[in-house]
């Protein structure tokens, strides 16, 4: 087990940090020092306000113990492309890798590693059929409090699913990680993009309904039995769509962005799709008017005020949605975390920088 002083104290005396006077906090977002990187990036994973690691398609990871003040280079892996990240603790992650025969460059074909050292050492996570699983697109570890021999401990369901472009794949483990099954969803979805279970027995997965991007509907899927069968509970209208990230602030209340790849050049309209009972309904609404506004992440710190990463900027809004507002916080924004801890709430985004905003 690696405590947070001891990966804190590795992150300050790394060579390849990247640093960042200490200074007050600005209003609005802050980018935060981070190498360069020619394109997205795409997942960002915090275990506190401070502690947390970012990587990008070329196989590196940085990790952070002050906030995203500095980083150090973790790892590095040529050929792998890390499209997501979850952490469970100071030691234990996962990470997810788009894998081969969609992006260029990547040579790595295995899907999912775990580190227990808090990133610096990764190892394949085996299971029945993972060979099946040709990447991840999205991490999703739930805690669970249980009674165990008449002790009480926290124990973790973790969820990793996949990819764009298909086929539609989900690992899923009930024991911290030490086993897996791999389930095949082809049959519901053309691609996953995103993965969210609110217990045990309730997620939500973010897919198309067709690999084909030009056959594709935006579709969410969910399901009350822990993933044995699931039904979908929004279907677009139009092709060339799919849903790309979630965001839940609330067990009531969802978010999602509808991410349009239609080449008509009077596709201007960008929406998001919400929820208010649960996810048993959804409804679209308009986020802005602009064929460059292509979308990508979504995060929301309470049930009205949330932000929409694009290709071009970032979007707000503090009335669920109703209005959007255009806002500095870099550009192809892929995920918005929230972290909470210590009296602190602060948000990270993650697209060509690393951006933060302390609330």
């Amino acid at each position: 087990m690696v405590t947070r002083r001891e990966f804190g104290a590795t992150m300050l005396a790394g060579a390849a940090a990247l640093a960042l006077p200490a200074r007050a906090a600005e209003a609005g977002w802050e980018k935060l020092p981070t190498e360069p990187y020619r394109g997205k990036q795409d997942d960002i994973s915090f275990i506190d306000p401070d502690t947390g690691w970012y990587g990008d398609g070329q196989g590196k990871l940085y990790g952070t113990s002050d906030g995203g003040r500095s980083w150090t280079k973790l790892w590095d892996q040529p050929g792998t492309f890390i499209r997501a990240l979850g952490f469970v603790d100071a030691g234990t992650g996962y990470l997810g890798n788009v894998g081969t025969n969609y992006y260029p460059g990547v040579t790595d074909s295995h899907p999912l590693y775990r580190t227990r050292d808090g990133g610096r050492n990764w190892e394949k996570v085996m299971a029945p059929g993972i060979e099946a699983v040709a990447g991840i697109c999205g991490i999703d570890i739930l805690a669970q409090r249980r009674i165990y021999q008449g002790e009480a401990r926290t124990a973790h369901v973790i969820h990793a699913a996949g990819r764009v472009g298909g086929p539609a794949m989900l690992l899923r483990s009930t024991d911290d990680g030490d086993s897996w099954s791999v389930q095949d969803l082809g049959k519901q979805a053309g691609m996953i993009l995103d993965v969210k279970f609110r217990d045990p027995m309730t997620g939500f997965l973010a897919t198309a309904t067709d690999s084909d991007t030009e056959k594709a509907r935006a579709q969410i899927l969910a399901t009350s039995d822990g993933g044995k069968s699931w039904t979908p509970v929004f279907t677009g209208s139009r092709p060339f769509e799919n849903i790309w990230k979630m965001a839940w602030p609330s067990a009531r209340i969802g978010y999602a962005t509808v991410q349009s790849y239609n080449p008509d050049p009077a596709n201007t309209s960008r929406l998001i799709i919400k929820t208010e009972d649960g996810g048993k309904r959804w409804r679209e609404l308009p986020l802005v008017t602009a064929a460059n506004a292509q979308e990508f992440g979504i995060g929301f710190v309470d049930e009205r005020r949330g932000w929409v990463g694009t290709r071009s900027s970032g979007y707000e809004t503090r009335d669920g949605g109703a209005s959007w507002t255009p806002v500095a916080m870099g550009a192809a924004v892929n995920k918005v975390r929230i972290v909470r801890g210590n009296g602190v709430t602060r948000a990270y985004a993650i697209g060509v920088e690393v951006w933060r905003r302390d609330l």
